[in-house]
């Protein structure tokens, strides 16, 4: 009986290691104060990036962002996070300004990141996808293993998968 117990223990931890997790909620201004609630994109596919104005990996992927938006318009929402600390409205503005951007970008202190990240090091760019319940479907952090993601086709094929479900 040991024997058997001891697989069967192990393939659940495996399982439940892969099982994806409710998104943790948040409520965040952006720079015209306007108030973002992830409860009000129940339904919608959402893609989650934390970014920093000043990161170069994540002005290459608002291009990409651009796209998805075009794509998948009424059926995906993107949301940027900037930390409070390190940009504020001017930061935001130019960034917005300069890459096109048509989605909002909020502000985090701090709290909701570390919800997400469930660490203390957020590298950047940082994405995660939502599905319409609500769970983590995604999570990627630019590196080499997943520039298709930031770079390329990667981050729709994604988005796919979930809307076909």
């Amino acid at each position: 009986m040991r024997k058997l117990l001891i697989p069967v223990i192990c393939a659940l931890a495996l399982t439940a290691a892969d099982a994806p997790r409710r998104a943790p909620g948040f409520a965040l201004f952006d720079s015209k104060m306007q108030v973002f609630d992830l409860y009000d994109y129940r339904g919608k596919v959402v893609v989650l990036e934390f970014m920093e104005t000043t990161c170069p990996h994540c002005a290459a992927f608002a291009d990409v962002l651009r796209e998805v938006a075009q794509k998948y318009p009424g059926k995906v929402q993107i949301l940027s996070v900037v930390e409070a600390q390190k940009d504020n409205a001017n930061t935001v503005a130019q960034y917005v300004a300069g890459h096109k951007v048509t989605y909002p970008i909020l502000f985090d202190a701090g709290q909701m990141a570390y919800s997400y990240v469930r660490s203390g090091d957020l590298l950047f760019p940082h994405v995660y996808l939502i599905d319409a319940n609500g769970f983590i479907r995604g999570d990627w952090v630019y590196d080499v293993t997943t520039r298709d993601i930031f770079d390329g086709k990667g981050l729709s094929n994604e988005i796919d998968k979930l809307l076909k479900k």
